[in-house]
């Protein structure tokens, strides 16, 4: 495999996770966490860091609408819940 064909699979399997992510409203970000020790937020963050070292201007606002297909304040507003006191205890407890 050549290494433009690495970064196409690679790319290809990205937009596939972001876009079921984006089917699965559902999951929150904090089940996310204590199962996979990652969130649509991480994947957020890792998207900027990846622009900041290619030098290109994203904004976490930008990197953010970029994961979940809409204003991060839109999809709040729409799809997260209120962590229940199990879930804190269990994101806690998964803290290192």
């Amino acid at each position: 495999m050549t290494d433009q064909e690495r970064l196409e699979l690679e790319a290809a399997a990205f937009r596939s996770l972001v876009q079921h992510l984006r089917s699965r409203p559902d999951v929150q970000n904090i089940d996310l966490m204590n199962l996979a020790g990652f969130c649509r937020n991480c994947l957020s963050k890792w998207y900027k860091a990846a622009a900041d070292d290619l030098d290109l201007d994203v904004s976490q606002d930008q990197a953010r609408e970029e994961i979940y297909g809409m204003p991060y304040a839109e999809w709040k507003a729409k799809h997260q819940k209120e962590a229940s006191a199990e879930q804190q205890a269990a994101f806690a407890k998964g803290k290192p």
